[in-house]
């Protein structure tokens, strides 16, 4: 059994041990000529400013193009800041993401992993971004208490960030922001609670100082533990985070150093719909139908280095690199429906995971002049190695229900194992580089703005057995092929018109990128490495920027290529999957006092050259036809300090397998929270609760891949936090 966590106690006593000393100093008097417009402009890599009600960011960071305004790009993002993390009591990253009408959430294969599906297609955690940087973040589960803004962008990105670590992520990428010290001291504590008795602590520590408040220095602690609102289900979790940063004159430079440890007894996982011929309706909310032996594990150390140089008034230059070191282990069994009625299948397996990354990128970004046209040039460069280490157990399966579940002994004889589960072995090794270069042209004092670029890719992939032999087969059909190495050109177009001062229209065609696949051994074309699939957009819009509140229209149409497949004795690449759909998002403070992110997405998907064509025409697994989200936040008038809030979130059908014979139901969620500001000697206190689930409803929440995942119970959650 891993060894427990530092006791809450020990805790409370180092965050109680933690004193900053700032002495009061005396008003300066400051001659006009000695202010200096340069030193009070934005810097480069200043985070844009948030819309009225400061839930949700004018912009944010767009890979190779950096911080961008919402309004001057053409592509769609949704940047959520750290008021809605705080408001919501968002334990997580798929907390926050629960307010994006373009995104749901699903578990990975198996496990507790948090996959979000944007666009109808999925972005596993391995692929979310940390400013700006891939394989950074913990994979699995990532806490909100270090995270400054998590922005959203809609569609495939090949162009904007590379290819990411394991080929997800082709209809939207995740990047999270760090929190930096602020210009004013920050001194928090917060305190939460919730209905099943998990308690947790979170202490947030921010100064700058030096000449001109020139250094900054971020520090998160946090821990949790408790049983969650699942039966018989605990979880535990604990933090470390710092940020340190320099702004000098023409150099700025930031760090960030990161641990994280999770741990989750009892698991709930997904459920395979096995020969079950109907999906069967959805067991009470808080019912567990795993087994107690089953544990999920994760422990990530990582950080990461960004410098950027001001090389004159128009160009800067970047460099940043990072690295993380992930060691998992866990029990897991899903369970395999058989037939309707709730029977199933369980099966006990031990898995060992480790990882280890190292991302760099490096760019210059500038601005200049050509007679009547201004342009913004970007150049940039990228590489990142990434090796894993694998090693599993699997026993025989043992009969289960999902409805009336009975506790089951973990099997103890081996069905099948590979690897050294003490010291496990490389079974996968990864390089991928990149180089890009874009131009945006303005023309017309910049009302219209033109953006094409490219990026020239490189994948090198390397997998291997458990026995340490390649898995790339030779054309003999032995399993000594050279590893996967493929290069491919990703171009991006785009525009923006802005019609008005609040009005832009804009279009883009962008594409993803994945690893193609390699024919196995025995087939006729045995070694065939094929070449990464292009998931390619189109999509145009409309944006609006009322200053108090804005809102972006769009429509978008992607085509992603399936996976190959046998076809007599060849071994083939055909078919695709197309996601059309339309999307609306509104949010701000239209009312002063009244706050909303609102929004919707209607989808279609087909599925295109299935083998035989059999699925031509069909649906693909995991789409809803739609996504309806609506979050009010309200001042109560005449009682200063309070606020009520609420948000429902409805998701369409979606059907499970690829003949669309099953298929998901419509389900609905409702939340609703408070919060209570005021004054305790002087001192900012703030207190909250949430309901999450207010109905308990029952329900099965996303059939992405094919798996069944169960949405949460209802969950109250109470917290006081303080500013000292």
């Amino acid at each position: 059994m891993a060894s427990r966590f530092p006791s809450r106690p020990a805790l409370l006593a180092l965050c109680c041990s933690v004193t900053l000393m700032a002495q009061a100093a005396e008003p300066i008097q400051l001659d006009a000529t000695d202010v200096n417009a340069d030193a009070v402009k934005p810097t480069p890599n200043a985070l844009p400013e948030a819309f009225a009600g400061d839930q949700v960011a004018r912009g944010g960071q767009m890979g190779l193009l950096g911080n961008q305004d919402y309004m001057d790009t053409p592509f769609t993002m949704t940047s959520y800041t750290s008021k809605v993390i705080e408001d919501q009591q968002a334990e997580d990253i798929g907390d926050v993401l629960a307010n994006d009408p373009s995104v749901r959430e699903s578990f990975g294969f198996g496990n507790q992993s948090k996959v979000f599906v944007i666009r109808g297609l999925p972005l596993a955690g391995d692929d979310i971004s940390f400013n700006g940087l891939y394989g950074i973040l913990p994979r699995q589960i990532m806490s909100t208490d270090g995270v400054e803004r998590v922005e959203v962008f809609k569609g495939p990105n090949a162009f904007l960030n590379g290819v990411s670590p394991t080929g997800t992520g082709l209809g939207g990428n995740v990047n999270l922001q760090p929190k930096r010290a602020g210009d004013e001291p920050t001194r928090r504590y917060t305190q939460d609670i919730s209905s099943d008795g998990r308690i947790g602590e979170h202490l947030d520590i921010g100064q700058r100082f030096g000449e001109d408040n020139r250094f900054g220095a971020r520090l998160n602690l946090s821990q949790r533990e408790g049983e969650t609102a699942v039966d018989d289900q605990d979880q535990r979790t604990k933090l470390f985070i710092a940020g340190l940063d320099y702004r000098g004159d023409g150099f700025r430079v930031s760090t960030d150093f990161g641990y994280q440890k999770q741990r989750i007894n009892h698991l709930r996982n997904s459920v395979r719909p096995g020969t079950a011929t109907q999906v069967p309706t959805a067991p009470d909310a808080d019912h567990n139908y795993g087994q107690n032996w089953s544990y999920s594990e994760s422990e990530d150390t990582f950080g990461m280095l960004r410098g950027e140089w001001d090389l004159s008034d128009s160009w800067t230059a970047y460099l940043a690199g990072g690295a993380r070191h992930s060691r998992e282990q866990g029990t897991y069994g899903t369970p395999v429906l058989v037939g309707n009625s709730g029977a199933a299948t369980i099966q006990a397996s031990d898995i060992v995971h480790g990882e280890d990354n190292t991302s760099f990128s490096a760019g210059l970004n500038g601005h200049l002049q050509t007679g009547p046209f201004s342009h913004q040039i970007a150049l940039g460069a990228t590489t990142m190695w990434t090796e894993q280490r694998n090693a599993y157990v699997f026993y025989g399966a043992r009969g289960t229900n999902i409805y009336d579940t009975q506790p089951i002994a973990k099997p103890t004889t081996p069905s099948s194992w590979g690897g050294d589960m003490g010291d496990p072995g490389v079974t996968g090794k990864t390089r991928n580089r990149s180089i890009a270069i874009s131009d945006t042209v303005g023309m017309f004092d910049d009302r219209l703005l033109l953006t094409y670029g490219v990026r020239r890719q490189q994948l090198r992939v390397e997998n291997y057995y458990y026995d340490g032999t390649s898995t790339n087969p030779s054309l003999d059909g032995s399993r000594n092929g050279a590893p996967y190495d493929k290069g491919v050109t990703t171009p991006v177009y785009g525009i923006v018109y802005k019609a008005t001062d609040s009005i832009s229209l804009y279009a883009n065609r962008i594409e993803g990128l994945a690893q193609g696949p390699s024919a196995p051994a025995g087939t006729l074309n045995a070694g065939t490495l094929f070449p990464p699939g292009r998931t390619k957009q189109l999509e145009a819009g409309i944006k609006l920027d009322k200053q108090t509140y804005g809102a972006n229209l769009a429509v978008f149409r992607i085509e992603k290529p399936s996976d190959g497949y046998r076809s007599g004795d060849l071994y083939v690449r055909d078919g695709e999957q197309v996601n059309k759909g339309i999307e609306l998002s509104v949010f701000g403070e239209p009312i002063k006092g009244l706050r909303l992110m609102a929004g919707g997405t209607r989808m279609s998907s087909e599925q295109k050259k299935t083998l035989n064509g059999a699925n031509d025409g069909n649906d693909a697994i995991g789409v809803p036809t739609f996504q309806l989200n609506a979050s009010v936040d309200w001042d109560v008038p005449g009682v200063p300090g309070l606020a009520l809030n609420g948000r429902m979130l409805r998701t369409g059908g979606q059907y499970v397998n690829a003949n669309n014979t099953l298929s998901l139901p419509t389900w609905n969620r409702f939340d609703v929270g408070a919060r209570y500001k005021l004054k305790v000697s002087e001192k900012d206190l703030t207190l909250r609760v949430n309901v999450e689930n207010l109905t308990d409803k029952n329900y099965w929440a996303s059939a992405n891949g094919g798996y069944m995942t169960q949405g949460d119970p209802r969950l109250v959650k109470f917290s006081g936090t303080i500013d000292f």
